[in-house]
């Protein structure tokens, strides 16, 4: 595993394990997201999107939080002119997360409130602690969600559930999360990461351009019409005929029978 920069410390960096790429939230003690760790965010996420040996990635903040949120001091010096400017910024960073081609898992220990929330929402798949606690708070200080969260949070676990968890702003607990479809597992503590980690390694010697496809068709899919949605789906279906990919596993499929295939991401 690499080592932390030494010459500047970042905010939000990536790490290599193996083919695993571990996006790493590093601003002690509770990941505040100020501005300077929106900026480290989206250039770790740009790394990990265009890095060909990162197969998979974990968006992880450390065993005892995943992040509180956005830096209300900062925010709460803002004018509405600034804000209006650094909105477009803000949400960029988030999306830049939820945009990488690759299966991104969140490891969720303690808490991930706010902008926290948000950024687990980015992830394809959120793996939390028992000890974890999730929620959108931003009403109870007048504002609403503005990294994505009243966008995500509705297309993940529906727009009912949403509304009140925005609307009061209220945390819920590991348990809660589970059952609402917030996370899809809840494990100790302190395997947070080793699950996230086996989680992402699934993926390490995976078809990297089929899997970038399904994500594609999927993510772009929910934004529009069943029709348009289709759509999608086939033009980057078809366009993986064109691929080496495709081709070894399809040939190895009919020769050896499933599993066998080895991929080169081309």
């Amino acid at each position: 595993m690499t080592s932390a920069p030494t010459v500047e410390r970042l905010s939000a960096w990536l790490d290599l394990d193996g083919a695993v790429g571990i996006l790493r939230l590093d601003r002690p003690p509770l990941n505040v997201l100020d501005r300077a760790a929106q900026s480290a965010l989206r250039a770790a996420a740009e790394q990990a999107a265009g890095d060909e040996r990162v197969r998979a990635v974990v968006v992880y903040g450390g065993p005892t939080a995943f992040s509180a949120g956005g830096d209300i001091k900062e925010m709460a010096a803002m004018t509405h002119t600034e804000m209006v400017r650094h909105a477009p910024v803000l949400q960029g960073a988030f999306d830049a997360v939820a945009a990488i081609p690759k299966p991104v898992v969140a490891a969720i220990n303690g808490p991930a409130l706010g902008g926290g929330c948000e950024l687990a929402l980015t992830a394809d798949a959120r793996i939390c602690g028992t000890e974890a606690r999730l929620g959108l708070p931003e009403v109870l200080l007048g504002v609403i969600p503005g990294a994505g969260g009243t966008q995500r949070l509705p297309r993940l676990i529906g727009p009912a559930k949403a509304k009140e968890l925005i609307f009061t702003g209220r945390q819920v607990g590991a348990d809660e999360a589970l059952e609402l479809g917030l996370v899809d597992q809840v494990v100790p503590t302190h395997q947070v990461l080793p699950s996230a980690l086996r989680w992402a390694r699934r993926f390490e010697k995976g078809p990297a351009l089929a899997l970038h496809a399904a994500k594609t068709a999927v993510d772009q899919g929910l934004a529009t019409d069943l029709a348009s949605g289709l759509a999608i789906e086939r033009s980057v279906f078809s366009a993986l005929f064109a691929t080496e990919d495709r081709l070894s596993g399809m040939r190895t499929f009919a020769a050896d029978g499933p599993g066998r295939a080895t991929f080169n991401g081309r």
